[in-house]
Parts: structure tokens; C-alpha cells; sequence
């Protein structure tokens, strides 16, 4: 199996986003209750993200619960909520042991208060944090994001703080939720599914797309490697030609 020993250095991707998928049918394969592969799912984060800090990976944002997993039972739904309490509890002291600093993206203000009071303290106590930045997309849609930062932009332009003849791709960067982060270089997802669910639309136009066959509770340090050989690997163009490239 593959270790982080293998990995170049030279040529890390500077952003990683990973689709955290499979959770449920993790746990039904095992004959268990859905929450049973959330539980199980996150050793696979600590792990992850354990590993992302140890190849100096400058950003890590993990799509934890989108905008349409409200849509979930509701047991389910406020199961993950105190997961994610207990969780941002019980990791801070590994987060600022490994230099972390947590941030997060989405519609926050629809997560019950004690998950904001939670996420709130673990992102104050990890600002000063050098290291890399692990970012949690909560309550988080791509399509969501886009368009309030259309909205943003559209009541600056309305009240002429911005020309409309001004708004470029930095103009957009600024009002989207991921404004302090880079483009993603390299887009993981697991579980076998081959689609984005409305992740990081904007920010993965030029990322390296890597889908793996294993379920998130069982993603572990050499199935990360893997996908960074894999990004390794590929030429990444950005338009023009691997002649103009060499």
C-alpha cells in the first residue's frame, strides 16, 4: 500500500476538496442504522486530515452537509448535528497540536446554536494557527453561494460602490464564501458516485477530478496518497498545449 513517503513534495496540490460519500451505505453493508457510517466516518476525517497537515497541504475543505441534506429524517439530521458538536469538542486540542486552523463556508446561521457556538469557539481558538486551513462546507451549496454573491455584487453596483465594467473573476472571488482560499487543485470523491452535488462549482473549473470505489468510513492514508499520485501525474494545461507548457 501506497504511504505519504511517496508523495513529491515539489508538487503538491496547494488545495484538496474532498466529497466525504458513502457513509450510509457503509453501514447498511454491516446491517446497521445510517448514523452508525457517520460515527464510523469520522476516524476516516481525522485521519484524513491528520495526513493532509503532515504533506504540509496548505488548504483542506471537506463537504461535510449540504444545503439539501436538510432534506434527510430528521433523526438523521439532528444526529449529525451533535456529532458535529462532539467532534469540533473533542478535535481542537489535535487541530492546534498540528497548527490547524478550522474555518468554515455555507449558510451557518441555519445550523442550530449549539453547533454555531461550537464551530464559532473552535474557529476562534485556532485563528492564529500557521499551518493548513481545514475548511468544513455546512449547510453549503454551490448553486446558494453563486447566487448571493450575484446579489452582493448587484446591490454594490445598484448603489455605485462597483462598476459593472469592473466585475471580473477577482471582483466574483471576493463575494463568494471561499474568499480567503485558492482554487481547488484536486477534487476527491468517494464511494464510486462520479458527480460534483453542487460542490465548489466555481472554484473546481480548472481541479483534477479523482473518483474512488470506497466508501468514506473506510478512506484512509493510502487511498489519500493514491490520489495525489494520481494528480501528480496528470498535465495540467490550463488551456494551452503540453508544447507551450514545455
Amino acid at each position: 500500500m501506497h504511504t505519504l513517503d511517496e508523495v513529491n513534495k515539489e508538487k503538491l496540490p496547494k488545495h484538496v476538496a474532498i466529497i466525504m460519500d458513502g457513509n450510509g451505505r457503509w453501514a447498511k453493508e454491516r446491517g446497521k442504522l445510517r448514523i452508525f457510517g457517520h460515527e464510523n466516518g469520522v476516524e476516516a476525517v481525522r485521519n484524513t486530515v491528520e495526513n493532509c497537515a503532515k504533506l504540509q497541504i496548505e488548504c483542506l475543505t471537506l463537504y461535510a452537509f449540504s444545503t439539501e441534506n436538510w432534506n434527510r429524517p430528521k433523526v438523521e439530521v439532528q444526529t449529525l448535528m451533535k456529532l458535529l458538536v462532539a467532534s469540533l469538542r473533542k478535535e481542537l486540542e489535535t487541530l492546534n497540536k498540528n497548527n490547524i486552523k478550522l474555518m468554515a463556508i455555507g449558510k451557518i446561521d441555519s445550523l442550530p446554536q449549539k453547533a454555531q457556538k461550537e464551530l464559532s469557539e473552535v474557529i476562534s481558538k485556532t485563528a492564529k494557527n500557521t499551518g493548513m486551513i481545514l475548511t468544513l462546507a455546512l449547510s453549503y451549496g454551490s448553486r446558494d453561494e453563486i447566487k448571493s454573491a450575484v446579489k452582493e455584487i448587484s446591490i454594490k453596483v445598484k448603489n455605485n460602490i462597483i462598476s459593472p465594467e469592473n466585475i471580473d473573476e477577482a471582483v466574483i472571488n471576493t463575494h463568494l464564501y471561499t474568499h480567503f482560499l485558492p482554487d481547488v487543485d484536486l477534487l476527491i470523491r468517494t464511494s464510486g458516485e462520479r458527480r460534483i452535488s453542487n460542490f465548489l462549482l466555481w472554484q473546481i473549473a480548472y481541479a483534477e477530478l479523482y473518483f474512488i470505489d470506497v466508501f468514506w468510513p473506510d478512506f484512509r492514508e493510502h487511498h489519500l496518497v493514491e490520489a495525489i499520485l494520481s494528480y501528480q501525474n496528470r498535465e495540467r494545461r490550463f488551456g494551452k498545449t503540453s508544447e507551450q507548457l514545455n
